[in-house]
Parts: structure tokens; sequence; C-alpha cells
């Protein structure tokens, strides 16, 4: 049996699995299968997987299109790991990711772990560092917010507490797994590794986000846990986001939100997200310049991204 079952959900995606996927088959020092779950894709995918002809990879697939959470949970379903970890197809991993995290969470007598993780642009140039929260404070905000940095992508489960814990609702498309982490630190808390192990990349195609219906998915989760949610945090990084990937229209929803829950500053950030072309990507450079974060973090992140990328 492998030590991690990676489940790899993916849809209409094939360039940018291929690098999401090789830092995936890159790990070392672990035992590891990879099952890719093709979503419904119609631009190939299924056929770019099978060609690798690595015996490492698994190709599952829906016939049409079911949304991230049940792809996931068919991953899950057919995973033979004791530990199963989740890979969006448009992030990436650092080649001892999954080894570093094991090793912590063996350490901590864990079930579930996560690191840090940086944010890079098309060309693959760290942007962002976000350190890991410690595990106890993590329990204690995730009530509130979603503070695993780099969401599915970051965490390594195992697969008896899975199984425990529940599968991914399938019912929601921006929280579902903000929604498993909740469920998770109800029956403990993680472990963290002080690295950087994750890089989200931005670019255009990013999942795009639907302000109405994320305001019913917290609606839902503060029925559902009991909890009261931090709106006006979320709402703002999620126009952030969206203000990054290049979708105005959306960022700026998310920030009139943001207002209307409270957020007063957002008023500013919003008219951000009207600025000419030019002139707003001159900010955003400057927002996103490193400050006061971890310089050896993102040379650190830097160093294994370029190592990714070359392949």
């Amino acid at each position: 049996m492998a030590d991690v079952s990676v489940v790899i959900p993916t849809h209409n995606r094939r360039r940018l699995l291929g690098q999401t996927l090789w830092s995936a088959l890159a790990q070392r020092g672990v035992d590891f299968e990879v099952l890719v779950v093709d979503d419904g894709s119609t631009d190939g995918t299924a056929a770019g997987v099978a060609a690798l002809g690595d015996h490492r990879v698994r190709l599952l697939r829906h016939e049409h299109s079911r949304g991230v959470a049940t792809a996931r949970n068919t991953g899950v379903a057919a995973a033979r790991g004791a530990w199963v970890a989740f890979l969006d197809d448009d992030d990436l991993w650092a080649p001892d990711k999954l080894a570093r995290q094991l090793d912590a969470a063996r350490a901590a007598g864990r079930d579930w772990v996560y690191a840090g993780a940086v944010e890079v642009d098309e060309w693959h140039r760290v942007l962002h560092a976000e350190p890991p929260i410690a595990p106890a404070e993590a329990v204690r905000q995730l009530s509130r917010r979603n503070v695993v940095p780099a969401g599915a992508s970051n965490v390594m489960v195992h697969a008896a507490a899975l199984s425990a814990t529940g599968p991914f609702d399938p019912d929601l498309r921006n929280t579902e797994d903000w929604d498993l982490f909740i469920r998770l630190a109800q029956r403990g808390p993680p472990a963290a590794v002080e690295a950087p192990l994750v890089a989200v990349r931005l670019h255009t195609g990013q999942a795009s986000l639907t302000t109405a219906r994320l305001v019913e998915e917290l609606d839902l989760l503060e029925r559902r846990h009991g909890v009261l949610v931090d709106r006006p945090s979320i709402h703002r990084g999620a126009a952030w986001a969206c203000l990054r990937a290049g979708r105005r229209r959306e960022a700026l929803a998310g920030y009139v939100h943001a207002v209307r829950a409270g957020d007063l500053g957002s008023v500013a950030r919003a008219a951000v997200a009207l600025l000419p072309g030019p002139a707003q990507e001159r900010l955003l450079r400057t927002r996103t310049a490193h400050g006061d974060e971890p310089a050896a973090d993102l040379l650190v992140a830097q160093a294994w991204v370029d190592e990714v990328v070359r392949g």
C-alpha cells in the first residue's frame, strides 16, 4: 500500500495540468500514487494523462462535469494510500512536500497537516509568501475564515480520519475545502510545516467566483457549524484574488459585498478595480511587493519552483 494517495481533480486544463502533475510525480522520499480525476474535460486531458504511461498514475473520469468536490470524492473513494493529499490542477508542490508533511504529522501524532504557501505569476515568479498559522490558532480561527494557505492543495489527511470526517460537500463550490477543514479541526488540531511547500499559480482561467453563491455558502456554513464567519475579510480576500487574476468585475462585486458587511476600507479597494488597465497593474505590482515577508521563504520557494518548471 502506498504511503500517500495524491488526488488531482481537473477540468479542461490540459496545459496547466502538465506541470502540476509533474510536481506530484517529482515527490521524493515517499511511496505514493497519483489519481487524476478528469471531471468531464473536452480538451484531450484524458488522452494526455494516459499517454504518460506512468504506473504511478491512475486516470478516473466523469463523462460530464460534476464539480471539484465530487471529483475529489471520486479520487478518495479509489485511493489506496494510508494518507490522502489533494492538489488542484493549477498548483505546484515542492519536491519534498509530501515527505516533510508526513514527518511532521507523525512526529506530532496528528491526523492532518499543512504547510506554508506562495503565489507565482504566469512567468513563475514568486510574488507573495504566506507562512502557516500555528495549529492551535488555526483551530480557533477556522470558525471565522479559511486560514489554510492555498486551501486543499496544501492539506494531507490520514485516510481513516477523512473517512470518519466525511467527504467534500458537492453542494459547495467556493468553500468546500474550508467546510472540510472545520470538520477536521473539530476532531483535533493539525500539524504544520514551517516552510513554503505549495505554489498557487495566478492566471485568468482560475475558477470563477460568483459573489451571490459565496454569500449563500457562508450562510450555510454558519448554520451547519454554528459559527459566525468573518464576512468582510472573506469578501475582501476573494475580491483581491479576482483582481490579481484579471477579473475586474468579480473583484468589484466582492469589494461591494465587503463594504456592505462593514468594511468601509474596501471603498478605496473597489476604486482600484475600476482603474484603467496600466494604472491598475502598477498598483497591483506595488501591493504584491515583498515588503516585510520572510525573505528566506521567498528565496526557498523560488528555487524549488524553478526546479519544478525546468522539469
